[in-house]
């Protein structure tokens, strides 16, 4: 029997690029360009969710 693996669920605000570098257009001395690195605030990083615990319904 085949084992099937867990999928995860890949950002839905980065797309699973968690962490980009940008460019700032200014250079250091020695001639390399000054980039920012930037993680994603949805998933911290990751590039994957946590899917959401449904809501258990109560009463009648």
């Amino acid at each position: 029997m085949p084992q099937h693996a867990q999928n995860k669920r890949v950002c839905r605000d980065c797309d699973g690029f968690a962490t980009v570098a940008i460019t700032t257009g200014t250079r250091h001395p020695d001639g390399t360009r000054a980039t920012l690195r930037v993680t994603c605030s949805t998933c911290k990083g990751t590039g994957h969710t946590v899917p959401v615990a449904s809501l258990t319904r109560a009463g009648r």
